[in-house]
């Protein structure tokens, strides 16, 4: 009875990055196989089982107080399992967000330096006609060629 996560690896390599330095810590690994059996339908199968056996078995007599102890037991730790579990997903979410950030950042980086390398070009561009002009105006050639756009 193998009990297998209902997604895949994570595709993306920060998730991935996470869910390996998570697999690092026994605690995590041991809470992440707990969270993954209690959310499978394995566990509620058994656990009918349990109960209909505790009951039909006989037991304790009714109002089953022991059964009703280790329910609240079991409710109070399968909550704790959830709350870990959100965390987990809240972790998760946050390593997607830093790593778009850093992603944005770089593309904003990008960005600048493709802004810098446009107005370099601009600006040769008008030093070139510049020079062009001056060159047509000394020889006096009269077909000059036309003004560039003016940016900026």
């Amino acid at each position: 009875m193998a009990i297998r996560s209902s997604v895949g690896e994570p595709g993306h390599p920060a998730l991935a990055r996470h869910a390996e330095s998570r697999a690092e810590n026994v605690q995590n690994r041991i809470a992440d196989a707990i969270t993954r059996f209690a959310g499978s339908m394995w566990f509620v199968y058994i656990s009918a089982i349990w109960f209909a056996l505790w009951i039909g078995l006989r037991v304790e007599r009714y109002p089953f107080g022991l059964l009703t102890m280790i329910v609240s037991l079991e409710a109070i730790f399968l909550s704790t399992f959830v709350m870990i579990s959100q965390n987990r997903a809240d972790e998760k979410r946050q390593v997607l967000a830093d790593n778009q950030w850093e992603i944005v950042q770089a593309e904003e980086a990008q960005n600048e330096q493709l802004i810098q390398l446009s107005t370099q070009i601009l600006e040769l561009t008008k030093a070139i006609h510049e020079l062009t002009v001056a060159h047509a105006q000394g020889t006096g050639n009269a077909a000059l060629p036309p003004e560039p756009p003016s940016g900026s």
